[in-house]
This record gives C-alpha cells, sequence and structure tokens, in this order.
C-alpha cells in the first residue's frame, strides 16, 4: 500500500490558524477524496465548537510559492 502523499491543513478562517492535518492517499478519486475531507471538516468543526462554515481546507504543497 502507498503511502498518504496529499496532505490537507484544516483553517479556522476567523483565526486563520490551523486547527488539523489530515493525508489521504492521491490513489483515491477525487470525489471520494472530497468527501472525506467534508467529513474531516465536519468532525473538526464539531471537536473545536465551532460552525462548520468557519473552517476550511488547503492542500499542502512541497514547493508551494510563499
Amino acid at each position: 500500500m502507498k503511502p498518504a502523499d496529499k496532505h490537507f491543513k484544516f483553517i479556522n478562517s476567523k483565526t486563520g490558524y490551523v486547527i488539523y492535518y489530515h493525508s489521504i492517499s492521491s490513489e483515491r478519486p477525487d470525489q471520494e477524496i472530497k468527501a472525506e475531507l467534508q467529513k474531516v471538516k465536519t468532525r473538526v468543526a464539531i471537536q473545536n465548537g465551532i460552525y462548520l462554515e468557519t473552517v476550511y481546507w488547503e492542500e499542502m504543497r512541497e514547493n508551494a510559492e510563499l
């Protein structure tokens, strides 16, 4: 099994702080990845006691420009 190679950070849009990190295998279909990210987003919002719309995710890339 190939290790997870897509890494995402979940951010609280009100504070700008990263509140959770999650990794997923890129071998999964895009729809499946998006569905899992939505589930994680919901869980993160509930665990942190914030509105669902306040949380969003970004993919972390190694060669991203600052």
